[in-house]
């Protein structure tokens, strides 16, 4: 009977350790599974900073390809200080073909007057010169007229 006793004792000892034993390992396991959980929960942060990130990036990227194009078309043009000479230089030019257009303008204003002026005294020759020929005309006919009359 001691013996069963004993049998009984050690079996329930042991079966108290094992009990213990499966409580300690079911905190363990807990545990383990409360720091894959954490681990988990970071790794999601972890992925939604890395997207933002990838986003950041990408709009960096963007922003530069954009700048590179826009420095290769800057890059076509000339800079301020060589459009400013060119401005500057196309302003004295216009400013003396303007002053070349008043000068014809004069010039063509005065050669129509000229013109005008030899019109009119065209004209007035020619009225000289028929008044000259109707007078010849008329001192004809009468000197025509003089010479019937003395020949009668």
């Amino acid at each position: 009977m001691l013996s069963t006793l004993s049998q009984c004792e050690f079996s329930m000892g042991k079966t108290l350790l094992v009990y213990d034993m499966n409580l300690r390992e079911m905190e363990n396991y807990e545990k383990i599974y409360k720091d894959i959980e954490n681990s988990i929960a970071a790794a999601h942060e972890k992925i939604s900073e890395c997207k933002k990130q990838i986003l950041q990036a990408k709009r960096i990227r963007k922003n530069r390809q954009e700048y590179d194009a826009l420095a290769k078309v800057i890059q076509h043009h000339p800079d301020r200080h060589e459009t400013l000479k060119q401005l500057e230089a196309l302003g004295k030019e216009l400013q003396n073909l303007s002053h070349i257009k008043e000068n014809v303008e004069d010039k063509l204003e005065l050669r129509r007057k000229q013109f005008h002026v030899l019109l009119s005294t065209i004209h007035e020759l020619q009225q000289t010169l028929e008044n000259d020929e109707k007078l010849s005309e008329a001192e004809e006919s009468q000197e025509t007229q003089m010479e019937t009359e003395t020949k009668q």
